[in-house]
């Protein structure tokens, strides 16, 4: 059972890392104004949704867990819409820095719940709140899903090449 526990997370989650790969396929040849492109008026164009999704990464890893230097910070501004337009080559690099940060502290925690357990304080807006880390890593992942798969109906809707998941 030890064996078992002592794996570390990036094993148990290396899905993921096929999962990333298909998203900066799927980034890398947008243009200017493919990345404008909306389902539909009220929803986030494409390039909002990849922003969204490096946003979410940077701010639960680097603001809430302590992760990643300054450039992750700065990418925590990526999903408010503030720090847009992007370019593809911005979005793949924002992918590339995201999901670098990510593993290294996979590869770091195990599946003991020593690690999975460890809480997280955080306040924002006045509020304090806590998480622990297995919740984050999920939170995180089923958030790059859930957009991912936006990413892919909007993409496909404006017959652009999709991820293939």
């Amino acid at each position: 059972m030890s064996d078992v526990q002592a794996i570390s997370l990036n094993e148990v989650y290396k899905g993921w890392r096929v999962y990333q790969n298909h998203l900066l396929q799927a980034t890398r040849p947008l243009m200017a104004e493919q990345l404008k492109l909306q389902a539909v008026p009220h929803l986030r164009s494409i390039g909002d949704l990849i922003a969204h999704i490096i946003g979410c990464r940077a701010n639960w890893y680097h603001y809430v867990m302590g992760e990643g230097g300054p450039e992750m910070k700065q990418m925590g501004d990526w999903d408010q819409g503030h720090a847009g337009p992007f370019t593809a080559a911005d979005l793949v690099h924002g992918l590339e820095v995201t999901w670098e940060t990510m593993w290294t502290c996979l590869g770091r925690w195990t599946a003991t719940s020593v690690d999975l357990e460890h809480v997280y304080t955080w306040e924002y807006e006045g509020k304090t709140y806590t998480y622990t880390r297995q919740y984050i890593v999920w939170h995180v992942i089923e958030h790059d899903m859930h957009h991912g798969g936006e990413l892919g109906y909007s993409l496909g809707m404006h017959h652009l090449a999709a991820p293939d998941l």
